[in-house]
């Protein structure tokens, strides 16, 4: 899965969520990409691997 391909993802995941739940925001959704991307870097800084390949392993999971 490519970069373009977990961004659309999201997306779809963000918008599914604010239909259910009316009350999240952008923000709260952007707060959440945000704890990710931070998790992300952290197990980069540990692995050694990359976003690409972290993301990778994250989908096979």
């Amino acid at each position: 899965m490519n970069e373009q391909e977990l961004e659309g993802k999201w997306k779809q995941v963000k918008g599914k969520f604010k239909q259910k739940y009316g009350e999240i925001t952008d923000e709260d959704t952007t707060y959440s990409e945000g704890k990710f991307d931070e998790m992300l870097g952290k197990l980069e800084e540990k692995t050694g691997k990359t976003k690409a390949e972290l993301k990778e392993e994250i989908n096979k999971l």
